[in-house]
Parts: structure tokens; sequence; C-alpha cells
């Protein structure tokens, strides 16, 4: 068939070669070309602005006169009406005729069609398409330039992938476009060889991907889905149930009434062919027109009178419920007008071709159309997306059918679902495994025969020596997850999620802080505001007492200012409770900082100023009090603040903390945290209160032996001694804690130390004052140092 074709392909350039050769260099023909032969073919025209060509298959087989080459041969003839394959040329004129009453495609132009019959027949087939691109007008006048409109834009057919593999090798090369309806070979993607060639039925490349047969559950491939011969009482115990994919059905709104119309043309001359309707009513209706054949009325035979009713007759012809080549030549048609239209449209200057120039309706030219038909797209009344790829094939859409065998014994092919590939690239399927019959008992879905089908949750692992229907359902790993059935892997989730329980999809991980809806968060709040409470009411006592000798002993202005900044010391441990936020991390370190550092500052003051007035009782001591009196007090405490907040501030510029959600500690969990920012910054901040702690602890600590009268000192060193065994035992328990336990850690060493310096430090002095009022009188407190 190859050598054929190649020989068909080699004759016709030799003779388009010698037709334009002679036609060039005849002076007589300098302005016009003329035809060297005309074939009598039949076929169905009508005039129009733009006429679109068209091949079909209207009989089923042709006659070839002999040869003798010694006189002109006559033309072949066509036998065995297809009444099929004339309703497919109906639904190109139909499609022609609505484009030409839509207002808003091809406005202020209409078509034409020139439609041909190919006869089932290679050569008859060439015929038409070379006439069709050439004309069959006898002279063809030309302008200056020796060009002019072509006789056709474009062709619908060939529908045989071997007629069309032969007409477009020679179409493609003037770059006639050709769209066909039903030529399916593979090989016609091919864009170096089929340029021109496009086609709205899908390539077999889409398809039937070998598959196995399981039981007696048949899959059928295009070819025979809806092949009515195999569809008999006889095979349906072996073929019933058969799933099998068709060409896409489709639904052409107002073409019944269309072809209802069709009429004959009774004073038509069937001798020069341009019968075809003609043919079809004596075909439908079993008469000849006039002039009938010799001795048909005399065998009882009647006589076509054009009023036939279609109505009255059963015919295939009028069965508009079934239109699968017919939808594909509809769409077609429409594939050629958008891109007619879209050339049409072009503005002057802004064009895809040289120098941005556009197609001119004077002079259209058939390479400029497939231009345009490559990027057409559009979407048809039943809904499906028309557009063609690179090698101008169809978006792939198929129904697929299922072979119902009735209890009465009619088989009947049933629609139950489609497959098709979307623009994106992905292929859809759609089933409705309802309606499917299956040819065996339970009437149910096959399963495997190996494995059941893996569960969402799980992924396939194929059993090595094992067919491969024979697999494992092996869970998915935490954190990843599968939601489909039979997946092959498992997707991990993404950062902030984590797998349901199921392992079929993904859920938000649980998130993770010291809250105050919490039991732990709920007790370190109350013994927040507990200790803060405490320290409101010792000042508020040593307030109201303030007079008295137990309160005034040891400077009571730096009594006042240690429980103020106690009670700093209290609330600052809430910054710590709570989701972290930038402003509560940036201000939790700092507030905590300085709120020690003024605590430690005042003790430390506390301590120095014990040893000033016991230094000072002595004889020639009084200077150690001048030297270190109440401004000097305050503003040693103040300088030692100040530090402290310089410290802060570097380190809020330089590398502030922030809000942090960390994955590392769980995987199903995040834990929000505050990032210190800065290691160093932290570090300096703790070290510079440790060393107050460890100054106030060594002074306290030498002066504990003095007089009970003037000495605090025992209370201070114990006090220092509870605050740096809590702050010591803080680093290594806080560096080992994890998310909110370490914050839970940092606000049990604040509490921990705020109480055990508000105990030890004012714990006897509310003492006194409270249930011992009589040992509240300087000569109680100096009997005290008598006594020792």
């Amino acid at each position: 068939m190859g050598k054929v074709m190649q020989s068909h392909s080699n004759l016709l350039l030799l003779v388009l070669y010698f037709c334009f050769s002679s036609a060039a260099s005849s002076p007589q023909f300098s302005s016009s070309c003329q035809l060297q032969g005309r074939f009598h073919l039949n076929g169905i025209h009508k005039t129009g602005d733009v006429v679109l060509g068209g091949l079909f298959q209207i009989h089923f087989f042709s006659v070839f006169p002999d040869l003798s080459f010694t006189s002109e041969p006559q033309q072949p003839s066509c036998h065995g009406f297809d009444v099929l394959g004339f309703r497919q040329v109906r639904t190109m004129a139909f499609a022609v005729e609505e484009i030409n009453r839509n207002s808003k495609l091809l406005p202020n132009l209409s078509l034409g069609y020139s439609l041909y019959d190919n006869c089932l027949n290679l050569g008859i087939g060439f015929r038409a398409a070379m006439s069709m691109a050439s004309g069959q007008v006898e002279h063809i006048v030309l302008d200056d330039n020796c060009v002019g409109s072509p006789p056709v834009m474009g062709i619908v057919g060939d529908p045989s992938s071997t007629r069309s593999i032969a007409i477009s090798s020679v179409l493609g090369l003037y770059r006639v476009p050709m769209v066909s309806y039903f030529a399916t070979c593979s090989c016609l993607s091919d864009r170096q060889k089929f340029p021109s060639f496009f086609r709205t039925i899908p390539s077999d490349a889409f398809q039937v991907v070998k598959q196995n047969v399981t039981g007696l559950q048949w899959l059928a491939s295009e070819a025979w889905t809806t092949a009515a011969v195999l569809q008999t009482p006889q095979l349906m115990p072996y073929l019933g149930g058969t799933l099998g994919i068709a060409v896409r059905r489709g639904e052409i709104p107002g073409l019944r009434d269309f072809l209802l119309q069709t009429r004959p043309n009774i004073h038509h001359d069937n001798r020069y062919g341009n019968s075809t309707v003609n043919q079809f009513w004596e075909f439908t209706f079993q008469c000849r027109f006039a002039p009938p054949p010799a001795g048909w009325v005399e065998g009882g035979g009647a006589l076509c009178t054009g009023q036939e009713d279609l109505e009255t007759v059963e015919t295939e012809f009028l069965d508009t419920t079934n239109l699968r080549p017919e939808y594909n030549v509809y769409k077609a048609v429409y594939a050629l007008a958008y891109a007619l239209d879209d050339m049409l449209q072009c503005e002057p200057g802004r064009g895809p071709f040289n120098g941005h120039s556009c197609g001119s309706f004077q002079k259209l030219e058939p390479w400029q159309l497939v231009h345009y038909l490559q990027k057409v797209n559009f979407t048809t009344s039943f809904g499906d997306q028309v557009s063609f790829d690179e090698n101008g094939d169809a978006l792939p859409i198929y129904d697929i059918m299922n072979w119902h065998w009735l209890p009465d014994g009619r088989i009947k092919v049933q629609n139950v679902g489609d497959v098709k590939r979307s623009a994106a690239g992905g292929e859809v399927l759609k089933l409705n495994e309802d309606r499917i019959f299956w040819n065996f008992e339970p009437k149910k879905p096959p399963r495997s025969v190996c494995s059941d089908s893996c569960p969402p949750g799980t992924r396939m692992v194929r059993k090595k020596g094992e067919p491969e229907c024979c697999f494992d359902c092996i869970p998915c790993s935490k954190g990843k997850i599968s939601n489909k059935t039979n997946s092959m892997e498992c997707t991990s989730c993404p950062e902030d999620f984590w797998s349901s329980p199921q392992l079929d999809h993904c859920v938000p991980k649980r998130t993770e802080f010291l809250s105050y809806h919490e039991p732990l968060g709920i007790c370190l709040t109350t013994a927040s505001l507990l200790g803060t409470f405490i320290c409101a009411a010792v000042l508020g006592i040593f307030i109201y007492h303030r007079s008295t000798p137990i309160v005034r002993a040891n400077n009571s202005e730096l009594s006042f200012q240690l429980l103020l900044s106690l009670k700093l010391c209290f609330l600052c441990s809430l910054l710590f409770i709570g989701r972290p936020r930038l402003w509560t991390c940036q201000l939790r370190h700092a507030a905590f900082g300085i709120s020690f550092v003024l605590c430690v500052s005042c003790i430390l003051v506390k301590t120095i100023v014990v040893l000033a007035v016991f230094k000072a009782s002595k004889p020639g001591g009084e200077a150690s009090l001048k030297w270190f009196g109440a401004m000097q007090q305050r503003g040693t405490v103040l300088l030692l603040t100040l530090i402290q907040a310089a410290i802060c501030t570097a380190w809020l510029l330089s590398s502030p903390p922030a809000p942090h959600k960390n994955t590392q500690y769980h995987n199903d969990k995040i834990v929000y945290e505050c990032a210190v920012g800065s290691t160093v910054g932290f570090a300096v901040l703790l070290s510079y209160i440790g060393l107050l702690a460890i100054l106030s602890f060594l002074i306290a600590f030498l002066a504990r032996n003095l007089p009970d009268s003037f000495n605090e000192a025992k209370l201070i060193t114990f006090s220092m001694l509870i605050f740096c065994a809590v702050w010591v035992a803080f680093v290594p328990a806080y560096i080992s804690s994890p998310g909110k336990h370490a914050d839970a850690v940092e606000v049990f060493a604040i509490l921990a130390s705020s109480f055990g310096l508000l105990g030890v430090l004012f714990g006897p002095k509310c003492y006194i004052i409270l249930l011992r009022p009589e040992r509240n009188t300087k000569k109680a407190i100096m009997g005290r140092g008598v006594t020792k």
C-alpha cells in the first residue's frame, strides 16, 4: 500500500508540474491557466464568498473501465449507496447553513461548499481532492502576479486514514488545510510529513495500551465497540458485558428537521454526476427518475416524483440519536469557520505574518488559514472543547460503552461514562459503575484474584515473584498520607500539617505553648498573682507602720523599693504565659532582667548600709554614713539598674527575641516559643544578675556576726543563698526542657526566688509587727543587742 501511495503521489506531482510548466511557457495563457482535464464526480455544491470542501463515503464500491490505451478512458462509476455517509454530507451542509445564519460568526460573509463522494476508493478520493484544490472551471483568470483565491479554503475529510495519508501528503505541499473527522492513524500526527492535516477524532495513540482480558469481561477498542455484526444473541454469552471506547456521541439541535428538508432536483441530468441527492432518493424510495433505465417501468418499477415523504419510510438517514462521525464533521466545519473568522478579524499592522501583515478577504491563502486553525479553541453547544495540539490532533474524548444483554434477548449498547484528556494534559475518567452489565456472577465489578484494593492511608508494595495483581498494603508513615485507593506512594504533609489518625488526609498540627487554660499555666498564674498580692499587703503593712523602729531600721526607703521590685518580679512572670507574640517575647526577658537587678541592687545596698551603720557606731566611724548616705544609696541602685537596662537595650536592638514555630521537638505538633535571638545577650543578662547576687551574698556573709541591733546580714545571706541555689539549678533545667516546659522552668525560678526573698527578708519583720508588737520598740531592738 505504501508503494502504491508513493506512485500515486509521484504521478500527481509530475502531472501538476507538466500542467503548470506548460501553462507558464505558453504565451497564449499569460493571464490564465487552462484545466487539462475534468473529472465527473458525484457531489453537492453551494456557492458562497468562501467555499469549503468535503470528502465523504457515499458509495461502497466503484467500477473502473478497462484501459485500452487507445482512447480516452471513461469515468469510473460508483455503486452501493451508503445512507450514513450521505447523512454526514448533509450534516456538513447543515453546519454551513447554521454558520451563515449566525450573525456573530463570519458576519457579512457567506460560506459555500463542494462536497464529493470518494466511493471508498483512493483514486476517486484523490481526484476529488485535486478537483477542489485546482477547481473545475475550464479557464481561471489570474491577476498580474499570477495569484488568486483558491477554489476551496479547506477540506473536511477524508474519513479513511489511508486516503488521508495520500491526499494530505500532496495538499500539505501547498498548505491546504485538511480536517479529517474519522482518520485515526497516529502516523498522521507527523507534522513534518503532514503540515496542514488536522482532525476532530482522537488519534489511535490515545488508545487500548494493551489490556489483558480478565475472565469473560472483554475490553474493546474503538474499532469494534459499536460493531453491530458482533452484537448477536449467539455471541452474547461470550461478549456480553463488553466494555469499550467509542467515538464521542454528540447532539446537533435542528439537524433532523434539516434532513427532512432534503429534496431532489427532478430536472437534473444524472449523466454528469452531481446527482447525489437524486441517488439517495432513488435508493430510499426504490424508484427511478425519468428517464428511467430500459425495462424499469415494464418490470414494475416506480417512477420518482420528488414529492415522496421521508417520514413515511424507515431509514437510518433520519436517526439522529447516535451521531458520532456526524458530530466530528460538525466540529470540523466549525473549526474551519472559527479559524477563518479569527483570520478576518486581524487588525492591520498587528498580524502574525511577515511585516505584521494580515490575511485579506481579497487574497485569502490556505496556508494562512492553517496558522489560525492551529490556534482555534471553542466549545460546542454540547459542551465539548475543541482545539488542536502541535500535531493537529484534537483533544481526545471517547464515550465508554457497555454491551447489555437484556432478558428478552435484545442487545443494547449503553453509554456508561467517558474518558478524555484535558487541555492541561491530564486524563480524566468518568465511569458510572451502577449502569455497567457484568457478564458473570455475581453481577458486580470483578475483584483482583490476589489482593484487595489498598484503602486510603496505605500504599501498594508489589510481591516479588508473583503476578502484578498481588501486593501488600503498607500503612503510610507518620506525617505521610495517601488519599486514593491503590496509591503507589505516600505523600508528605506540608510543614504545618500532620497526618490524620486514618493517614488519609492532612490536618493542622496541634499547637503547644504555656497556656493560661492548662493546669500548669493556671497554677503558675495563681502563684504569680498571689506573690503580687502578698507584696502589696506587706507594702501596705510597712507603710502603715512606717514610724515603728523595725521598719525604720536599715533604711525603710530601701525596703519600700525592694517590695516594689519584688512585685515587678512576680508580675513579669505573667509575660512567660500565653501564646508568644513579638511584644511579649521582647518584653519578658527585659522586664525580668531589670526587675531582678533592681531587687538585688536594693539588697546589695541594704547589706552595705548594715556595714556602714556598724562602722558609724564605733568611735571615728561617723564618716562612713556621710559617704554612703541616702543620696548615694539611691544613686547606687539607679546606676546598677541602668547598667542592666543598657544590656537589655543593646540586646533588643542587635538581635531581639521573636516568636518561633518549633517543629523539631515533636513531629505532630508545633511548639510556639520565644527564640532568644542572641544567646550572648541572654547570657550577659543572667550573668549580671548572678554577679550582683554573689556580691550581695559575700558582703552579707562577712557581716553575718554583727550585733542584731543593726544586723539584717543573716537574713540577706540566707535569702541570697536561696536565690543563687534557685538560679544555679535553673540553668541546666532550662537547657534540657523543651518547648513550653522551658518557659515553665523560668517562671518557676522567678517565683521561687521571689518568694524566697519575700519570705526570708520580710517574714520575720511582719511577724513582729503583727504578732509581737511589744518587740517593735527601740528599747527591745537595742536590748537584743545588749543581751548578746
